[in-house]
């Protein structure tokens, strides 16, 4: 933004400016620094972060040797020595017979070996079908060839669930057909029997007359509005009046709404 307060042909602006420095604001110093500094210098330890200030070398002498890293098992004391010798495991077994030593002949046992062996059931072989050139066999059991499933006592037979799904459709249709017919019912049309439609002519002939009557006793000479309105409105009531009878009368079978 310009910090001309004159216009720029103006003869003030010929005058010399002195330059205004900006001072700066003196710098936020917290009032708790000198605590802060004193504690910090408190609570600072040695060698904190970077380790020991001098470290021990080690000897030339003591280089590492082979195997030097690797565990040691404790030296084996006389009593280890004993427990060692006698257990189970290690004891000496007896030596093998020479191929000159002649074989204990005449042992018997009274233990009977066929009752104790197990009747062996002969396995019955199950069939398979070969379906390569190579002899690569396939079971038929599992394999889907087999008819096994039409031997079952509910094959083709509806499952159970289908049937209850089923159930539930058909009386699910059924309350709204009924709905439906209930809606139909209510909102059907009545008949109007003969004694209605007479007694409705009769009345509505009766009103006829009476507002001719009162038409019939208008002034000749009609001035004024409020007669001009009257005979207007006796006009359309005796027309209307007209129209209906004439339907009543032309129709002998008429249908209404129904109320209920």
């Amino acid at each position: 933004m310009s910090e001309d307060v004159h216009p720029p042909e103006s003869a003030f602006n010929l005058l010399p400016v002195e330059d205004k420095k900006k001072e700066k604001a003196p710098r936020y110093v917290s009032k708790f620094r000198p605590a802060v500094m004193l504690e910090r210098k408190l609570v600072k330890e040695p060698i904190r972060t970077m380790g020991p200030a001098r470290v021990e070398l080690p000897s030339p002498e003591n280089f590492l040797k082979k195997h030097s890293k690797e565990p040691k098992l404790p030296e084996q004391t006389q009593s280890s020595k004993d427990v060692h010798k006698t257990c189970s495991f290690t004891e000496r077994k007896p030596p093998v017979p020479r191929r000159n030593d002649k074989p204990l002949m005449g042992i018997h046992t009274k233990r009977d070996f066929l009752k104790e062996t197990p009747e062996l059931v002969p396995m019955k072989p199950q069939p398979a079908c070969v379906d390569t050139s190579k002899g690569h066999k396939q079971v038929l059991e599992n394999s889907g060839l087999v008819p096994k499933f039409i031997t079952r006592k509910d094959f083709g037979r509806v499952p159970a669930y289908l049937q209850q799904r089923s159930e539930a459709e058909r009386r699910a249709r059924e309350e709204y057909e009924n709905f439906v017919k209930a809606e139909r019912e209510q909102r059907a049309m009545k008949h109007m029997t003969e004694e209605e439609r007479q007694a409705i002519l009769k009345r509505l002939k009766e009103t006829w007359d009476k507002l001719h009557h009162e038409y019939q006793a208008l002034p000749l000479i009609i001035d004024t509005m409020s007669q001009r309105a009257t005979k207007d409105c006796l006009e359309r009531q005796m027309k209307q009046l007209e129209d209906d009878i004439d339907l009543f009368e032309r129709f002998k079978i008429i249908y209404i709404p129904n109320d209920d």
